[in-house]
This record gives structure tokens, sequence and C-alpha cells, in this order.
């Protein structure tokens, strides 16, 4: 179990110098250079933000961040921003909500890209007690125990409400406690003492200051999340959307996903 704060453990991020090879392997810099409108979601935002500026300094491209959840009914949801015609040159985003732009029409189907696989981790208040969730059973007890429970309004606390709460035999004991939180990091309520366990994936746990990482749910009542990319139909630089995705897919961009929080995508 790790002791640090979560903000400080995330605090090393870098990326390797070969992914400046990387990038100018396919793209080449350019005089008149680009600003390309990214909309990610918190999975991958904290590997996006730490390989941007060196995709930036190889190309001369720059990347302007909008952040929104993959889904949910909140205005800042990526869905609900493309259907109120708001641009970007890129999506960031939980695979199968972006599978469903595509249905749509909204992003170009061959543009899709695999970035990381995410998995579900819990945190408490800094300095609180960290209870033991190695395996399903411990997991079980915290819960019961808990006074209160928090996840997310996206992927991952979809599944913990529709199915891991089921699949742990707790549903009915949990209801009045656990609650979803729209829109904004689910630790960010945890450091702050208004919920005492926290559940969201990992990625968007550690960048938070105030918690503490417990660990990630049990293999058996796990939920892995895939990340992907596209490009959205009408994007204004769609070339330069291309190298970034093939970029943050690349070999040389896997040692800083792996050291948010993520998984590499195995092939």
């Amino acid at each position: 179990m790790m002791t640090m704060t979560l903000a400080r453990y995330v605090r090393f991020a870098f990326v390797p110098a070969a992914a400046c090879a990387t990038i100018t392997a396919f793209s080449s810099f350019s005089a008149h250079a680009a600003e390309l409108d990214v909309m990610t979601s918190g999975g991958f935002t904290a590997a996006y933000q730490a390989l941007g500026p060196e995709f930036t300094r190889a190309t001369g491209n720059t990347l302007h961040t909008i952040l929104g959840p993959s889904m949910g009914q909140s205005p800042e949801a990526i869905p609900n921003r493309l259907a109120r015609g708001e641009s970007a040159d890129v999506v960031i985003m939980v695979g199968y909500a972006l599978d469903g732009l595509i249905k749509e029409g909204k992003v170009m189907p061959g543009s899709r890209v695999e970035l990381a696989d995410s998995r579900i981790g819990m945190v408490v208040k800094a300095g609180a007690p960290r209870p033991d969730i190695s395996t399903v059973d411990a997991l079980q007890h915290a819960l019961l125990n808990a006074k209160s429970i928090a996840y997310s309004d996206s992927a991952s606390g979809v599944y913990i409400k529709n199915e891991m709460f089921r699949k742990l035999g707790i549903e009915e004991q949990v209801a009045s406690k656990a609650h979803m939180i729209p829109r904004i990091p689910v630790a960010s309520v945890v450091a702050k003492g208004d919920y005492e366990v926290g559940f969201q994936q990992v990625a968007e746990l550690l960048p938070v200051a105030g918690v503490e990482f417990v660990g990630k749910v049990p293999e058996d009542v796990q939920s892995v999340t895939r990340y992907a990319a596209g490009i959205p139909v009408g994007a204004k630089h769609p070339d330069e959307a291309r190298d970034l995705l093939r970029f943050l897919a690349s070999s040389a961009a896997q040692a800083t996903v792996r050291r948010t929080g993520l998984d590499s995508v195995k092939p």
C-alpha cells in the first residue's frame, strides 16, 4: 500500500527523450503550426498533459485542452459538447463512448486509436485509516463499514452503481450512503472530508492532493475501461490530429502512460 499523498506520487511523470524522435519520425515541423482543440476525459488526462509538451516541442503544433467526461448529462460531457457544435480536432474518451460517436457519424470511423486500459481504485482522506480491499471479502467489509461512499458519474461509477455493489451482495446495504459525484474528481470531495471513501479510475485519483491511494479494486470485481481517441468529422486540422494520436499510442509514450496509473494496451 502507498503511504505518500497522491499529488506527490504523480509529480515525477516525464516523457523519455526517445519520444521526440518518435514524433519527428512521422511529423515534420511546420512554420505554420496548428493549434489543435483536444477534448479529453479524466482517465487519460494526466498522461495526455505529460506527453503534450513533447509533441509541441517536436512538431510546433500547440494543444488547446477542453476537459469533460466521456458520458453523462452534464453540459461539459464530450458528446454533449459535440452535439452543441463545439469544434474539436481530437477527442480522447472511454472507448465504447467513442464508438457511440462513430456510429452517430460525429467521429471519423478510421481514426480510432487505442490508448490505454484503466482500472478502478479507492482513496481515503490523507491521514485517515486505509482499509484493506485486497480481496473481494475485504472490499465488501470495508464498504459495509464505511460511513459514506463516493463514485464518479462516468464509466467507473456507472459500473460501481449498476454492477459492483450487486456482485458484492451489498447493493441494498449501501444504497443510502453511496453517491454519484457529477463532473468533479471524486478524490476532491474525499479530500474535503465530505465522503469517507471514494472510487474512480486510478489515473483520475492519483493527481488529487489531500487523499491517499488505498489500492485497486480486486480483479474479480474489477472493471477495465479502454481509453481510445478519434478525430471528429469536420476537424480543422485532421493531419496534425493523426500525428498526435499516433504519438499518444506509440511505444515511446508507454512509460509515461503507466506512471500516471494506466495500463498499456496489450498487442
